[in-house]
């Protein structure tokens, strides 16, 4: 099928795309945190791996899967989102399902990178076809609902995956690239080919202009911490869940409470937060939730401490998420909208890898000088760092107003 621009698609079929979007999103999702969470958890506690291999592959996963994204934003702007979707979904699908077979560490490593690519492929496609189905009016509300549906999966994923790791790890891993294998069937029959780039210049027009924007890039350089902060629910958490419970169910308590928060709460904290506040704001203050849960965490003796603080990470990242998203496609140039989503996914690549590498190597630090407060208190330095450089940041281009300013040129 032809693509059509977004103005040329009918309210049904924007509502039809949006559909596709938050199923692939669930899917996407519950696939994803089915086996990587239970990653370190298989390969520390059952096969007594170091909490350092482990985060060297799940950093360098974030490195190849974001690091990569930016080409699969500008192939989204000349070929169409769609196509790459449908690419990126198989190639995980086969990533994934590869992990039943990787007993060493180069057939691990090598399987998380093929999926990292796969990721790569249809992750700013994703967000760019989800800015292009939405306006400005709905963006918030759209981006709070896939919110619910991602923490759904979320929560839904590991308690699949703990149910089937009681049997083999490998069960596991074709089960989450088997949700790829879903989305993929959706994709494919149901998803409108919307154009997410108004211009066709040469094939790195859409990423040259994203490189140039100033204010676009120094806010993704700043959620660096962001992204630090939020991938230490794949690894530092589970890890310190997993040894004060003592069990690997444990890992399913955190994503179940982080699915509460989400399924009870997204979306009326937001349209709350919507009414009042800009994005700016309520991401700053989603930021400051993250934070000071992940400090309060080194101090928690319990599984239910860790679980309290568990919900206030989770009630950060209801106002964060959406909100970091929110601001980015009002900031993005709409004539290049794969392009810039695809150089944003630099940020999570970044910070995200940064992040699990730290927080695998912080966490075992602090077990070997028996202090396992000292990585939350690292994390929670960092997530003050970005806090102030964000507000700053906001106030210095007047997006601290309730309603923001949207790009137009």
């Amino acid at each position: 099928m032809a693509m059509k621009q977004p103005n040329e698609l009918t309210a049904t079929q924007r509502r039809h795309g949006m559909i596709v979007m938050i199923v692939n999103s669930f899917m996407m999702w519950g696939g994803f945190f089915m086996v990587v969470p239970l990653i370190s958890i298989h390969y520390v506690e059952a096969l007594g791996w170091t909490t350092a291999s482990i985060g060297i592959v799940l950093g360098v996963r974030q490195l190849f899967q974001q690091g990569f994204t930016v080409v699969g934003g500008m192939l989204a702007d000349r070929f169409g989102a769609r196509l790459l979707i449908l690419c990126g979904l198989i190639v995980r699908f086969a990533g994934f399902s590869a992990m039943a077979w990787a007993d060493s560490f180069p057939l691990l490593l090598g399987s998380a990178i093929f999926a990292a690519l796969g990721g790569s492929m249809f992750d700013s496609p994703s967000s760019a076809t989800i800015a292009a189905l939405t306006t400005t009016e709905d963006r918030a509300r759209y981006f709070s609902i896939l919110g619910i549906v991602r923490n759904l999966g979320m929560a839904v994923g590991p308690l699949i995956g703990t149910a089937l790791l009681i049997y083999d790890f490998g069960i596991v891993a074709i089960a989450a690239g088997s949700c790829y294998l879903i989305a993929w069937v959706v994709t494919f029959r149901m998803l409108p080919d919307v154009a997410v780039a108004t211009t066709q210049g040469n094939l790195t027009y859409g990423i040259r202009l994203a490189l140039r924007d100033k204010r676009f890039m120094l806010y993704n350089t700043l959620l660096l911490g962001y992204w630090f902060l939020w991938t230490q629910i794949t690894l530092a958490i589970p890890l310190r869940a997993v040894a004060l419970a003592g069990t690997d169910s444990a890992v399913s308590w955190v994503y179940s409470v982080n699915a509460v928060m989400s399924i009870g709460l997204q979306y009326p904290l937001m349209r709350f937060a919507d009414k009042r506040f800009a994005p700016a704001v309520t991401l700053l203050l989603g930021i400051g939730l993250l934070t000071t849960s992940l400090g309060l965490i080194g101090a928690a003796d319990s599984i239910w401490l860790l679980l309290g603080c568990v919900a206030m990470y989770s009630l950060g990242g209801l106002f964060a998420s959406p909100s970091q998203q929110t601001v980015a496609a009002n900031l993005a140039d709409n004539s290049a909208l794969g392009s810039y989503f695809g150089v944003a996914g630099l940020a999570i690549a970044l910070g995200g890898g940064m992040g699990s590498f730290s927080g695998g190597t912080l966490y075992g630090w602090g077990q070997a000088i028996q202090y396992p407060a000292a990585p939350w208190l690292v994390f929670a330095g960092v997530g003050t760092i970005t806090a102030l450089l964000l507000y700053f940041f906001f106030r210095s281009h007047d997006l601290l107003r309730r309603v923001s300013p949207v790009r137009t040129d």
